[in-house]
Parts: C-alpha cells; structure tokens; sequence
C-alpha cells in the first residue's frame, strides 16, 4: 500500500517531521446542516473524543518487546544483511498475480499519508535518538559502495510518559481517520495558508477553493516568503530548493512523483465541487461541503476499489459503532501496512508526442528520463529516483499522462522483494555525470550511499518493540508456523547439492540469488531468453535457493524471525495479494477504521443532504474522478483503473461478463455469460470469485452453487457443462445480499481453474 517512511507506508521515507502543532486560530462559521468534522480527528467519536486523534499513541493489539521490557530494542541477524539475501530482487522485476496496477500502491501510499505519520527526528537531528545500521563493504552480496559506513537510523521520538517506568511507546501525529487530510491538512493554520485569500488568521475570508497554480499545488513561495509557508517534508533534490516544494495539507506531498499527482488530482477534485456549488452560499459552507464529498469520495474508493483488488475482504457494514476505537495500531504502522516491494523502479508514461515542446523533451532527457518518440507518440521512462521530491517533473510531464501510466501496468508483487530504488538508494542524489545508470544493474555506478529501506524496515519493528513474526501471528489470532517451509509454502528448507554454490558456506554465495525460472500470470514459464518477456511479464520464480533455505540459514530457529520479514515471506492466501498475517492485520485496521468512524460514508452525516440539495454524489470511481478533473477521458482509462486492461494480459482461454441487473434495499441481482475464447470445448464447468464486502448468494439459477466465507464456486447444471470453442453460456444469474454501501465487483475469475478475462 505507501509513504516512504515513518508509520504505516507502502513506500516508506527517511525523513521525519516533529509533531505538528494543533492548535490554531477558530474555524470559521459554518451553517450547513450536517456535523463538521475536526481536522485532527478530535471528537469523531463523541464518548471517547481522542479516539483517533492525532498526536496520540498507537495502540497494540499484542503486548511490546523489548530486551529490558521498557525501551531497549531486542537485536538479530544485521539488517542490511537480510536485506541482501531476502529483501534483494537481483534487478528481476515479479509482478501482481491479480493484475493490480500501479495505483496499488499509489493510492496505499495517499491513504497512509491520511492517517499514520510517526513522530520522529531526521538522521543528523542532534536530539534524535540515533541508531545506525552497520553496512559491511565486504559482505559478498553487497553490490553498494557507503562511504559513511552505515546507514542513517533515528528511533522514533517515546510518547510522553512511556518508556521509563512503562513500556515505550510511539505517537501517530495524524489522525486515524480516512478524512482527506492529504488535501487539508491538520490545523486551521495550514488549511487557511492552502486556502485562497488573505493569511490574516480569519479563516472568514477565504475562498471555498484551494488555491492552484496553473491547476497543480502551490509552491512554497507562491505568496511570496516560503519561510512563512507550511513545512514540507524536504529530501533529495529539494533540499537545494526548499521554495520549490508544492504545499499541501500532508507534510510528505513531494516524496514522489505518483504521490504529488494524487494529491494534485483530489486538490482539483475539491475545486471542481466547489464551483457546482450556487454562489448564494456562504464560501465557508461551500468549502464544508466540498471537503465532506471528498472524505467520502476518498472512503468510497478505498472500500469499494483498492481493498477488492488487492483481495482484502471485509464483512458486511451494519452501521456506525461507537464502542470501535479506529485508532491506528502500531504493528499494523510498523509491520503491516510496509507493502514496498510492490513499488516500482520507474514511471513509464504513454501519450501524445505533440503534448511537450522540443525543449521539455530534451530537458527530460537531460535529465536521465528515457524519452522515445515515434510519429505522434512518445513514451517516458522515469526511474524512481528522479521521481523523489521532484515537483517540477511532474509539471514536465503533466498531470493526465502520469495518473493514466499508473493504471496502464502492473505493480510489482507483494512479495519478500524490494526495488534496488527503495533498498539501497533512497531519496539519494545521483553522483553527476552519469545519467544513464539511473535504474537496473547499472545502479550501483550512481551512488555513494546505501539507504534501504527493507532494513529500516526490519530495525523500526525492532525500534517500536513489535513482537517476533510467530508472536505476532498469535496475537492476530493465528497459530505460530512451525517450520520455515510452513511459511513460504517450499518443499525444502535445505541448500541444494549444487556445483555452483560454495558448500558449507551458501548464504554467503551470491550465486545462491540467481533466478532459474520464471512464469507468468496462467502460469506458463517465461522465455528467459526473451528479454521482453524476462522483463515485463513474470509473477513468479524460482532460484538457486529456496527463501525457506535462506531464512533458516540467517535465523536458525522460526520463533526468531522478524515479523516484517516473516510477514512478507509467507505464501499468499489464495485470491489475494498477502500471506495470512498480513491479510489478518489488514482486514482488521480497514474494519476499525470503517466501523469506528462516525464520519464514514455510511454512515451519512450530510451526504444524502448534499446529493439531494445540490445533485452532488460521492459516489464516483478514481477513473471517474481522473476524467472529471484533467484532459483524459473514460475511453483513456480502464473501467477500474486499480486492474490492468485485459489487452495488456496474455489471452486468456474465457471471459466472463459479470452484470448487476437490478438492486432493492439490502439485495441484488446479477447475469453472467461466459465464453470460450480457447480452441478446445469445455467439457463441466467451475467459475470461482472472491466477494470482498461480505456478500452471500441466496438463489442461483442455471448452475449449482456453493460459498464459503468470501469465497464462491459455481458449478454448471446439466443442461449447460458443455461450451464449445467460440460458444457463450448465458443466464447463469442469482440473487444476493448485500449491505447498502459497499458492492465491489469480483476483480478476478477462474475458470476451471485458469485465469478468466472480464467482459
């Protein structure tokens, strides 16, 4: 999911802010007739006020470890060194098994961005509480020169009172909330700063709109002195330039370029909705109304588009409860919610040539941008390095072509792996003179330093005093793995009997990395002489070495494993993205933050209000919401731009067409036809989904069904088993229920087993 660093990211960063000053001056006067919520999360739940706000501790759902049981972390095998032989993807690119594109991540990181942002010091901060990670130059896997020695490492800040004569703890300075803070920020000083008008500490006189320029984020030196703007997390190239990071209601905007594209679209969104709005309004109600349709807006995609395609899967909602504490939990910040191996190592952007002018394609390129144009196209590649805390290449390349690039190709697999971007050259400026070896195996050739984020990874679990993998698995309720091959799901455990590995000494051999084989999506093996295939189409491997092997030689013993590194070792729960304990720890955090908050769509507070008064909905998808607020279209984009388009998959041997015909209070009805697309007759049939909003089928017609939990197979009737090549079943329908907020589509079918396209 997908910050780049502190609490709960699917990218992660290396910088941390200090809290963020609540106070500030009164909001302004607002009639409209619905609940306003706080900004910091204040008082959403009304018997429990600081449930979910922001500068409040994380909770736990199991108890802390600590050497000491106070604050001293519990040390293990060094960190970069399990980076090197766990976290190392050896420049081969896997990816999602469930078509989930880039938006994956990309929204995992907007999301993370509203409600988990660890208190903290920077490295160098001379009261941070410094903690670096030893980096061994002659460790034989290491690929990286670090002329400091180590990598940076600074422990979160203790929450106050903890730590002393109690265990330590961390504080979350957001809010544990999906409230559109990204897009608004924690404070009345900040919001009146994004808002147009005056900055005299009335918020009574600005514009309902955020103020734009040229329709992307203002700069910090857009009115004029940028050090009397909001701070912003400042890394990389911005150091140098700090007037030059765009402003918004999150710190972290800049951190890459997907992320400053997402927070440009919803700032235009809000905008967008404001102008709909009639001028006899108030401009602080039109501000409060619009702020309330992106919440939900915002809510809506998480639960009815991310969380399905990734395979997260939740029961049904049966309102607002007031006894759930949303509070975001600290092993989920720390552990659960770090998805960085599906972040990729670059952008890669398809649109219309005649877009740039000749002088923007040759500074691209200057760059390090791969720029290729043929005839009226042109495709770029941007490597994640350049797209760190790089606002203006954002301008360069414009807002349309960047989100479209994010739902054209899969993320990477959610899986033990990291990007060399992320695991060994974070944020890092490029040494000068060499702008070709900005990505692959020439990466080592740029830089200087090592920042990886899979260690920091390891070492903020061991900071915050998260239990080991097998501990945590019991405290989410499932039973601790007995073996390492239990855990990965590999035959074996034990190095091989192979020529080319150093006997006796395998975990050191870096031959014990090489990848033997690979396959795609339907699990046919890639060509590994096709280097277009090699690169672009793989979902799994195999090496040299089993991971269950690697692990037991670093660990010795399953009950020592890091819990991040257990978690992102596991196999996955069929029809998801994640092992068992990840899953756990994410259905859990996605429940409480819907169930407990009381300004959830669901929930209401003013949404029917707005819809029937103003003909506003936030009901809309990403894609919806991508058309209504650039130069792209719906024909540009897939219908869910979280999938990849089927055209860009290998053929598959069926489709499905999967139409919801009609719905009544609590219930639906769906038709579904599939065809043959293969040149063989399907002789029986088993079409199998996945629900992810607690759906249960309650009459079926044209098949014989059966549901276990979210999990559906239909089986044909004796009058339709057989479909001849080119031939459609059609009518195979049934009734459901439902709740009445959440319906996602089923991202994925399998026929008979085999990957099915969606109609």
């Amino acid at each position: 999911m997908m910050s780049f660093n502190r609490a709960a990211r699917l990218g992660a960063a290396l910088v941390v802010a200090g809290a963020v000053t609540l106070t500030g001056i009164p909001a302004a006067h607002a009639v409209v007739p619905f609940t306003v919520s706080s900004l910091n999360g204040s008082g959403n739940n009304v018997a429990n006020p600081t449930w979910g706000q922001a500068n409040t501790p994380y909770s736990r759902v199991g108890p802390t470890r600590y050497v000491n049981g106070l604050s001293q972390p519990f040390g293990g095998p060094n960190v970069r060194n399990v980076s090197n032989r766990i976290h190392n993807d050896v420049n081969q690119n896997l990816f999602s098994e469930r078509r989930v594109t880039q938006w994956g991540f990309t929204w995992g990181q907007f999301i993370d961005h509203t409600f988990g942002l660890r208190d903290g010091r920077e490295p160098g901060d001379p009261q941070g509480e410094t903690a670096n990670i030893p980096f061994s130059a002659s460790d034989p896997l290491e690929d990286f020169t670090s002329t400091l020695g180590y990598i940076p490492f600074v422990r979160s800040n203790p929450a106050p009172g903890t730590g002393v004569s109690n265990p330590r703890q961390q504080t979350n300075t957001n809010s544990s909330y999906l409230n559109g803070f990204p897009v608004y920020g924690p404070d009345n000083t900040r919001l009146e700063w994004l808002r147009t008008g005056p900055v005299d500490g009335n918020l009574a006189n600005n514009s309902a709109s955020l103020m734009l320029s040229n329709g992307y984020l203002p700069r910090r030196d857009a009115r004029g002195n940028a050090g009397t703007a909001p701070v912003m997390e400042l890394n990389g190239r911005l150091i140098g330039q700090p007037g030059r990071a765009m402003v918004a209601g999150d710190v972290r905007a800049n951190e890459n370029l997907s992320l400053t594209a997402t927070q440009t679209l919803f700032a235009r969104e809000h905008n967008r909705i404001v102008a709909l709005l009639p001028g006899s309004l108030s401009e602080e109600d039109k501000f409060q109304i619009a702020r309330r349709v992106v919440m939900a807006e915002q809510q809506y995609i998480t639960y009815n588009e991310f969380l399905p395609s990734l395979g997260v899967a939740l029961p049904r909602y049966t309102g607002y409860n007031p006894g759930v504490n949303a509070n975001l939990g600290n092993e989920f910040a720390t552990v659960g919610y770090r998805a960085h191996s599906m972040i990729h190592g670059e952008f890669e952007l398809e649109t219309n040539a005649s877009r740039y002018s000749q002088a923007t394609l040759t500074a691209l390129t200057a760059q390090g941008v791969e720029v290729a144009v043929d005839g009226d196209d042109a495709e770029i590649a941007i490597p994640l390095n350049l797209a760190f805390f790089n606002p203006d290449l954002l301008e360069q390349v414009q807002l349309g072509p960047m989100l479209l690039a994010l739902g054209l190709e899969s993320e990477y697999k959610n899986d033990e792996q990291i990007d060399n971007q992320l695991r060994s050259v974070l944020f890092q400026i490029p040494v000068s003179g060499n702008p070709e070896c900005l990505d692959g195996p020439g990466l080592p050739e740029c830089f200087n330093g090592v920042v990886d984020l899979g260690a920091i990874d390891i070492e903020r679990g061991r900071d915050h005093g998260i239990p080991t993998y097998n501990q945590l698995r019991q405290a989410f309720g499932l039973p601790a793995k007995t073996s390492f091959t239990a855990i990965t799901g590999e035959a074996t455990d034990a190095f091989p009997a192979d020529p080319q590995l150093t006997a006796g000494n395998e975990i050191n051999d870096p031959d014990s990395l090489d990848v033997l084989q690979l396959f795609d999506i339907d699990g046919n093996a890639v060509d590994l002489n096709d280097e277009d295939a090699v690169e672009g189409t793989a979902t799994r491997e195999v090496r040299r070495t089993t991971l269950a092997s690697r692990l037991r030689a670093l660990y010795g013993n399953v009950n020592t494993i890091d819990a991040f590194v257990g978690m992102v070792a596991e196999q996955h729960v069929p029809g998801s993205e994640f092992g068992e304990l990840q899953l756990a720890m994410w259905a859990r955090q996605f429940q409480a933050l819907r169930d407990g908050d009381r300004f959830f769509y669901g929930n209401d507070q003013g949404l029917t209000y707005i819809r029937n008064t103003y003909g506003i909905d936030y009901r809309r998808t990403l894609g919806q919401i991508i058309d209504l607020n650039t130069d792209l279209t719906a024909a540009d984009l897939n219908s869910n731009v979280f999938l990849v388009p089927e055209a860009d998959l290998p053929p598959a041997t069926c489709t499905v067409s999967f139409t919801q015909t009609t719905e009544w209070p609590g219930n639906f009805q769906v038709n579904m036809t599939i065809t043959n697309t293969g040149t063989t007759p399907i002789n029986g049939w088993a079409l199998r989904w996945e629900w992810a909003n607690g759906q249960t089928i309650s009459e079926l017609w044209n098949g014989v069904v059966s549901q276990s939990g979210r999990n559906v197979t239909v089986t044909n009737a004796p009058t339709n088993g057989t479909i001849a090549p080119g031939a459609s079943r059609d009518g195979i329908g049934f009734n459901a229920q439902r709740d009445n907020f959440t319906n996602a589509k089923p991202p994925n079918f399998t026929l008979n087993n085999r990957r099915c396209a969606t109609a």
